[in-house]
């Protein structure tokens, strides 16, 4: 027990010296340049963060979250194609698709993807 103890002590030291020595060693400058240049949204990080943005890129930013969701979606479908029934599986999978694809026109034929408008 007591050795226990006491290499949990020896190993909480040696992480709080090398945590002391990581925040002595780096040097933080006042003005960094990734705080002085402006986001990749556009937003100036000095300024207020009330100030009006765009819709186009909100609604990029909004259908590509709606995409990486899908492709988690779809991903595990072809780990389950072994153990599936093969036409319940691809009835599935093309429903799926096809709800993809309608979406994705529905998006282009409004206009969202067309960013220089």
């Amino acid at each position: 027990m007591f050795s226990m103890i006491s290499i949990a002590s020896v190993v909480m030291a040696i992480a709080m010296i090398v945590m002391i020595l990581a925040s002595l060693l780096s040097k933080k400058a006042l003005t960094d340049r990734e705080k002085c240049s402006p986001f990749e949204c556009g937003f100036d990080p000095m300024n207020s963060s009330r100030l009006p943005f765009s819709i186009r890129f909100f609604l990029i930013a909004i259908i590509f979250l709606i995409f990486d969701v899908e492709i988690a979606l779809i991903l595990p479908m072809i780990m389950i194609i072994k153990f599936s029934n093969l036409f319940m599986w691809t009835m599935t999978s093309l429903i799926f698709i096809l709800i993809l694809l309608i979406g994705l026109y529905h998006e282009w034929n409004q206009g969202a993807l067309n960013w220089s408008s």
